[in-house]
């Protein structure tokens, strides 16, 4: 029997990386999973990656609209939620003294706000004794240049686990936020050789993170085996924000 047996799982930004990563294993031990992307082809290829148990909703985090579509899916197909890994997320570079209303928003809105309204329109479907994850960065306790709106906007989602531990704990719903720092994801892969090595020589093992990787923490924190682990945000990065 896996660790995820019979349990409904809701994964937000599941069509690509670290997340998919995660609902693939969370499928893969027992779990019937919602995957939400913003672009059809990738949602679509990520549920044929996946294989079974699973469902894709089209959809962006940052709209309230699609979160309502989203979960209204969730109600008529399942009708209950044990775990949701609010992992939808973006961040872009921009130094103060060139920092716009539109790059302050799209961060923040996403980041923040779209995480959020992802767990308060969830709540109702939740089952007592579930469990929350929301996807932060090691960028929120460091200090890289150019991504101070992207770093307070991860920040942020460390301030809600503390305080909806508090609200949520008559439910024994479990609040965590999983903190990764640089992953080998498609982004990643974007970036040009020379500020690839840089991210990798901060890394104790010198190399970048695996989405499986991260997958493996994060079904810790979706299962029983995390069971007194609450309102923490883990790092895992290699020990990159330990040194």
């Amino acid at each position: 029997m896996g660790k995820l047996e019979g349990k409904v799982a809701v994964i937000t930004g599941g069509s690509s990386g670290m997340a998919l990563a995660s609902a693939k294993l969370f499928v893969e031990e027992g779990a019937y999973v919602f995957i939400t992307g913003r672009r059809q082809e990738a949602l679509d290829e990520a549920v044929k990656l996946i294989g079974r148990n699973v469902t894709g909703v089209r959809g962006d985090a940052a709209n309230l609209d699609d979160l309502d579509r989203l979960f209204d899916t969730v109600k008529r197909e399942k009708g209950k939620i044990d775990i949701l890994f609010a992992s939808a997320g973006k961040g872009e570079a921009a130094k103060l003294g060139e920092i716009t209303e539109q790059h302050f928003d799209a961060a923040f809105g996403l980041n923040a706000r779209g995480t959020l309204f992802t767990v308060q329109k969830a709540l109702p479907l939740f089952n007592d004794g579930g469990s929350i994850i929301m996807t932060g960065s090691v960028a929120s306790v460091k200090g890289f240049h150019g991504f101070g709106v992207y770093a307070a906007s991860k920040a942020a989602l460390r301030s809600f686990a503390r305080t909806w531990v508090n609200e949520l704990k008559s439910r024994n719903i479990r609040v965590n936020v999983l903190s990764p720092g640089q992953v080998d994801t498609p982004d990643s892969q974007r970036l040009d050789t020379e500020t690839r090595e840089m991210f990798e020589s901060l890394i104790p093992r010198g190399k970048m993170g695996r989405p499986e990787e991260i997958a493996a923490v994060a079904l810790f924190l979706a299962s029983d085996d995390s069971s007194y682990v609450n309102g923490v945000d883990l790092a895992v990065d290699g020990g990159f924000s330990a040194i």
